[in-house]
């Protein structure tokens, strides 16, 4: 889950609620959309390999 900061980057979230704080966990911020999709797509392949 990709959410834009009011600073213009984008910060990408854990799709799941972390149970112990009931907030999403932080994988990154990055400078353009593009580099944040890249990097979730990453992150869902290393997630099942």
């Amino acid at each position: 889950m990709i959410r834009k900061l009011k600073s213009g980057e984008y910060r990408l979230y854990s799709r799941k609620v972390n149970p112990k704080t009931h907030k999403r966990r932080n994988l990154g911020t990055f400078d353009t959309l593009e580099a944040a999709k890249k990097h979730e797509r990453e992150v869902q392949y290393f997630k099942r390999h």
